[in-house]
């Protein structure tokens, strides 16, 4: 396939663009939905096809920018193209920081709006060959290394659950590795179907039980047509739902019901519908300390914690920070065009120091970080650089930082919440799961106060 998507949806009230864009889509493969409102956005954006996203921002759409990481976060393949109607640099950054794949100005004729489709689904062509060529590069088995015991232990119980159909519950702090685990049981698993992945914590409350148990037409407003939902999608294959304590109570209770009688029920149905399922849940919080809250339900609990997996942090498993670090060094020369060949032992020191409060996802980024900014052929200790230490352009000339302490005005304690919670949200790249944990709150916690954020603006 050409690219990523079958399906382009136009958002605009501008009838100049809306139009044009259609047009120039009609006579491709692409199915094309010009929609006027965002609830329509909404429903064809959960297809699995995967969606491009011409998306017209005005100012008077305030939503927009809050809605790209709910509409990216249905679908990985999901694209989106924001273009300004009426904005400038301001509405560029909004939309670059909230997530969309392009920013681009509104052109004046339709001859023009042409010639920027063109270049924009040449240039998603031209991605799409390179994903293509980085995988193959990639030799099977390689995107999971582990040479510690313990990580080799989580493996090895791994290997003898996996031909089983018993359901699964890894636990472990953000980014140590549970998707790619869950991925790694499914492939070693005799299921034919396909693996699946939701984040419960990701997608709204009022969008959760459409993803999860799919949706009969007419179901609620804007379902047009039928849906099924990802225990369908995954029959015959395995089914994550990571983030599991974060999903409504009242969810899990259906869930549960999904568990024990192998049959889900889709809104606005009346008849259920069988599935054959192997169902991995993730967590990064401590699911006994959940129950006790009244967070997940304890029948629920005990129902798929047939298998507990507990995947150790990066700081327990030191053998294998020096092998990850290796793998990233390849991983990154081919994607960034570098030419590193390893690591001066003093790197490799600095990097076994290391706390790795973000685990394997924080020495992916520190090793990426060297590869780019290595003046040799070996990573040196001035280019393993943290997050923190990563302040001042002559960081890697001095090996270290120093941060002036910001001057405290006094101000009412919600603004402090509020500028703590935003400026922790820019250090992770708006991850709001990792954010989350580095505020030691929940997802929903702070997807409660964001939304009260937006209240009182």
């Amino acid at each position: 396939m050409l690219f990523d998507f079958k399906q382009v949806i136009v958002w605009s009230g501008n009838n100049l663009f809306r139009d044009s864009v259609t047009k120039f889509f009609l006579d491709s493969s692409l199915e094309v939905k010009p929609v006027l409102n965002l609830e329509e956005v909404f429903v064809f954006a959960q297809k699995d096809c995967g969606s491009i996203i011409f998306a017209g921002i005005t100012r008077d759409m305030p939503n927009a920018f809050d809605s790209i990481e709910k509409l990216k976060s249905f679908n990985k393949k999901n694209r989106f193209i924001a273009v300004a109607m009426d904005s400038g640099i301001e509405a560029a950054v909004k939309a670059i920081k909230a997530g969309a794949d392009e920013f681009l100005v509104m052109p004046d004729s339709r001859d023009e709006i042409f010639e920027l489709c063109s270049k924009i689904m040449e240039k998603e062509a031209s991605s799409k060959k390179k994903m293509s060529a980085e995988k193959a590069s990639v030799p099977k088995g390689k995107g999971l290394v582990a040479m510690d015991k313990k990580m080799k232990d989580v493996l090895s119980l791994a290997d003898r659950v996996a031909p089983s159909r018993a359901p699964v519950f890894l636990a472990g702090e953000s980014g140590t590795g549970k998707e790619v685990i869950a991925r790694y049981i499914h492939g070693k698993s005799m299921r034919k179907g396909p693996f699946v992945g939701v984040n419960c914590a990701a997608l709204p409350e009022a969008l959760l039980e459409s993803a999860l148990f799919g949706h009969e037409k007419g179901a609620f407003t804007g379902a047009v047509s039928r849906k099924p939902g990802k225990f369908e999608i995954a029959d015959n294959g395995t089914l994550l739902l990571d983030e599991i304590t974060e999903m409504p109570v009242y969810l899990q209770a259906k869930l549960l019901r999904v568990l024990q009688e192998g049959e889900v029920d889709r809104v606005g149905g009346t008849e259920a519908v069988k599935v054959d399922v192997r169902v991995i849940a993730a967590t990064n919080k401590n699911p006994v300390e959940s129950v006790k809250t009244g967070d997940f339900r304890n029948d629920l609990y005990h129902r798929i914690n047939t298998i507990p997996l507990k995947i150790p942090p990066l700081r327990e498993r030191p053998d294998d920070i020096i092998a990850l670090a290796h793998h990233f060094i390849e991983k990154y020369n081919f994607i960034d065009g570098q030419n590193v060949n390893g690591m001066t032992d003093a790197a490799k020191d600095k990097l076994l120091m290391l706390d790795y409060s973000g685990n394997v996802r924080e020495l992916e980024n520190i090793i990426r970080r060297a590869v780019l900014i290595s003046n040799g052929v070996l990573v040196d200790v001035a280019d393993i650089v943290t997050a923190e230490e990563f302040v001042s352009p002559d960081l890697v000339e001095k090996g270290e930082a120093s941060v002036e302490p910001a001057h405290f005005t006094p101000r009412p304690l919600r603004e402090v919440e509020k500028e703590f919670i935003f400026k922790t949200l820019d250090e992770t790249d708006g991850n709001r799961t990792h954010a989350a944990e580095i505020l030691g709150i929940s997802v929903r916690t702070l997807r409660n106060k964001l939304n009260s954020y937006k209240e009182k603006v």
